[in-house]
């Protein structure tokens, strides 16, 4: 459990952070290594806030990871930088997309190495083009990662520096200028794999690959920049080993974290500021020079009575599971440890992406919902108890796409039901036995599948209108009103370090990150 000394109300500190997620925890132990003294308040039991593993299942010895679920954008300096005790786990396989083409079962595998990823692009396209033109693709992009992701924990550049940055006219016009599905059509012409890039920009963004406001050229580039590299690696132990070592790294540094405290206002003269905050005992008050708040700039505004932000709007259902064993697949050519050990692709082709995307618009529930599914534990079986592994049982993460809050306004309760049952009957498209038959019971013999929509989301984690990123995604790039860190608010001494902060979004720590550099560049005095 936290500890404290004392009572939040009987000092001043040099910061207090509104929220204990993982960019709150990575700006608390930032802080304190360099001799700030710091205040972390978490409304809810615990900390870690959407990256958390618990047990969803009720006698189940399963620690899933619940809301996010793979790291891509941690950059290995702040893992060095706070000495965590923390590794994640490469995926042989990157995707599997299953598809019938003239009445047979098959599918795209990326993954395996260069030889077999080649080989499997050649059957489903019957030529060599495809896989010539993926390569040139993704050189260009692995290109652009490495020159942008260093600067996401850098003082934010120009626009104008980032492109000279980049270094690369065409990489630039595709990615920031032009919408993606251009260059997604001018590249390939196969269905699926013009399905497969795109997905890539629609993770928690609800957008037509031609959308001229380009929200999913923004989604797409924070999805192949991570690390460098662009890949999603799996977190050993589940997403709370992170955020569990981020705890302990800001408490050993002399951080002061305290669960059950509800922040409900913020006042500032912009040098000294007052936080209010609600516990099971009554109110109280912590006294700060800077306040950093790891929520959304919807909530912010709630505690400074600013002018709140336009809504936001999330856009996927998350759906956990627990299986007896992996399903057989219809395309026995690969074998299921395979399929689901890397990103399982579901009515995800780009034709059908886009008659999601319309039928969504219109208010309409997609008639094949897209979605994608990974297996955690075929890569780290340790979230799962020891009985559980020697008798076979898997994990099943899904993440939905085109699904928008409005949706569910209506009834979320039965309109979760029945996407719910939608999706899971588009998965069995693709098996040779209904997924039902290989989902696990809990210790009261319900089935072990859980699911949250945007609004669940919203209610339990407070993530405006369900948006995984708080709000759109920014340019990493400076603009008029975003400072010099992407953190800065309207009051001198209050920051924003959560994912709605320019460069946020993911399970990163980098607008933790940078909200305690921001501090830091100041007099401490």
């Amino acid at each position: 459990m936290p500890t404290r000394e004392g009572s939040p109300a009987s000092r001043t500190y040099d910061a207090v952070i509104v929220g204990g997620g993982h960019n709150g925890l990575v700006a608390a132990a930032y802080l304190a290594r360099a001799g700030r003294s710091v205040l972390v308040l978490e409304r809810l039991d615990h900390t870690g806030g959407a990256a958390v593993s618990t047990r969803p299942f009720s006698g189940v010895d399963a620690r899933l990871s619940r809301y996010s679920y793979l790291v891509s954008l941690l950059p290995k300096k702040i893992v060095r930088d706070l000495g965590l005790d923390f590794r994640v786990r490469t995926r042989d396989v990157s995707s599997y997309t299953p598809v019938e083409r003239d009445g047979r079962p098959t599918g795209l595998l990326v993954g395996g190495g260069e030889r077999r990823t080649r080989e499997a692009f050649e059957r489903l396209t019957g030529g060599e083009r495809e896989y010539a033109a993926w390569q040139r693709f993704y050189a260009m992009t692995g290109e652009v990662a490495q020159r942008v992701f260093p600067t996401l924990t850098e003082p934010l550049p120009s626009r104008a520096e980032l492109r000279r940055r980049v270094d690369d006219e065409d990489a630039w016009r595709t990615l920031f200028e032009e919408p993606i599905g251009v260059a997604i059509e001018d590249r390939f012409t196969d269905d699926l794999v013009r399905g497969v890039v795109l997905t890539d920009a629609l993770i928690g963004t609800f957008a037509d690959a031609h959308d001229t406001s380009l929200k999913q050229n923004r989604c797409f580039l924070y999805h192949v920049i991570g690390g460098g590299t662009g890949a999603w690696d799996v977190p050993v132990g589940g997403m709370g080993a992170l955020t569990d070592a981020l705890a302990a790294a800001a408490r050993q540094a002399g951080a002061d974290l305290v669960t059950g405290h509800d922040a409900v206002r913020i006042d500032t003269d912009g040098r000294t500021a007052e936080v209010t905050y609600r516990t099971a005992d009554g109110e109280g008050v912590a006294t700060a020079r800077h306040v950093l708040v790891n929520a959304s700039p919807r909530e912010l505004a709630d505690l400074t009575g600013d002018t709140p932000p336009a809504p936001a709007e999330g856009a996927q259902l998350k759906v956990n599971m627990l299986l007896k064993r992996l399903p057989r697949l219809r395309d026995t050519s690969v074998d299921p440890r395979e399929a689901f050990a890397g990103t399982f692709h579901i009515a995800e082709g780009y034709d059908q992406l886009a008659a999601a995307h319309a039928q969504a618009a219109a208010g309409e529930l997609p008639a094949a919902p897209p979605s994608e599914i990974y297996c955690h534990s075929l890569t780290d079986p340790s979230i799962l108890g020891p009985d559980l592994v020697s008798q076979g049982y898997q994990t099943l993460t899904l993440f939905g796409l085109h699904t928008p809050a409005r949706l569910f306004e209506r009834d979320n309760d039965a309109v979760r039901d029945e996407l719910l049952k939608s999706t899971l009957a588009q998965l069995d498209t693709h098996l040779a036995e209904p997924i039902a038959d290989c989902l696990a019971t809990d210790a009261d013999g319900r089935p072990c599948v859980e699911a949250k929509t945007p609004l669940d989301l919203d209610r339990d984690l407070r993530l405006p209108g369900g948006n995984i990123f708080h709000r759109e995604l920014a340019w990493p790039y400076a603009q008029e009103d975003t400072g010099r860190w992407g953190v800065e608010t309207s009051h001198a001494n209050v920051l924003l370090c959560g994912a709605g902060a320019v460069r946020g979004g993911g399970v990163s720590g980098v607008p933790g990150h940078n909200a305690a550099m921001a501090v830091l560049e100041r007099p401490a005095d």
